[in-house]
């Protein structure tokens, strides 16, 4: 069962026991989820559009290449140039990529005792770090350059922190203990 069912049948009938919510609308999702990397410190094109095609794979969709605000002689940018990339999943992709977040990519991370509930701030919103990008399974570790990390941020609508964390256990994401 992926997380887009699980949610439907399960999550948002025991929030709505548990918190007396009236409808199911007023029950907290997740409303999208963020990828982001940087690629400030990559010098060569050649390495940063393998690490965009990488991301790609990963997400599932095409990125949007962040760029540099003003230039900052310390980091060696200019302005204009591309200092990261993202991706914004909704819908059917977001639940596809949390399915594969959750129970390959985290299972696959080197020493993963959970995460961090100190992760999740005020608003409900939880960001996850990963330093490798090779947990993933569309990434073939033999032909990977260079290793990446990336974050993901998971956007919820719902209206305290207390609330979100117990979607998320709910949902089966894995907290340390």
């Amino acid at each position: 069962m992926n997380f887009e069912e699980k949610y439907k049948k399960e999550v948002v009938k025991e929030l709505m026991k548990r918190r007396n919510h009236s409808s199911p609308l007023a029950v907290p999702k997740i409303m999208k989820i963020t990828v982001n990397t940087g690629v400030g410190r990559v010098k060569e094109d050649k390495d940063r559009e393998a690490i965009a095609k990488n991301l790609a794979l990963i997400t599932g969709q095409k990125l949007v290449a962040r760029l540099a605000k003003k230039a900052i002689a310390s980091f060696k940018t200019r302005e204009g140039m591309t200092i990261g990339y993202s991706a914004t999943l909704r819908g059917k992709r977001m639940y596809d990529f949390l399915t594969r977040l959750i129970s390959v990519a985290l299972a696959r991370t080197r020493d993963f005792r959970g995460l961090s509930e100190k992760s999740v701030d005020e608003k409900g919103n939880m960001t996850i770090g990963i330093r490798e990008h090779i947990v993933f399974p569309e990434i073939i570790g033999e032909d990977v350059k260079n290793i990446f990390g990336l974050s993901v941020t998971l956007t919820t609508r719902a209206r305290s922190r207390d609330e979100a964390l117990e979607m998320y256990k709910l949902l089966g994401i894995p907290f340390q203990k």
